[in-house]
C-alpha cells in the first residue's frame, strides 16, 4: 500500500460502499472523496457534531448531517450542544 501525502492521497477514505474505482479513490485528495455524496462514495463524513451522536440537539438529525460543520458549531449549545466553548463578546 502506498503512503499518504498531506492531502490524504495514496489511500481510500471510504468507510462503506463506493462506486468510484479503487485506483481513483487512492489518487484524489481526501477532500474530494468527502465531497462526494455518501450514496456514491460512503466516507461516513455525513455526520453530526453534536454530543451523544446528535441526541444533545433540538435540530433534527437529517438536518444536522446535511449542514456544514461550521453551521452546527455556530449554534448555541443550548440548541445544539457540540461541547464548544461559547463565543465571547468583543
Amino acid at each position: 500500500m502506498q503512503n499518504t501525502n498531506e492531502y490524504g492521497q495514496g489511500k481510500s477514505h471510504a468507510t462503506g460502499d463506493s462506486k468510484v474505482p479503487h485506483k481513483v479513490q487512492e489518487a484524489v485528495p481526501k477532500g474530494v472523496e468527502e465531497a462526494l455524496p455518501d450514496s456514491l462514495h460512503d466516507t461516513g463524513s455525513s455526520k453530526t457534531h453534536a454530543k451523544d451522536d446528535g441526541n444533545a440537539s433540538y435540530v433534527p438529525k437529517p438536518i444536522q448531517k446535511a449542514v456544514p460543520e461550521s453551521v452546527e458549531r455556530a449554534l448555541p449549545n443550548a440548541i445544539h450542544d457540540t461541547g464548544d466553548a461559547p463565543a465571547t463578546k468583543m
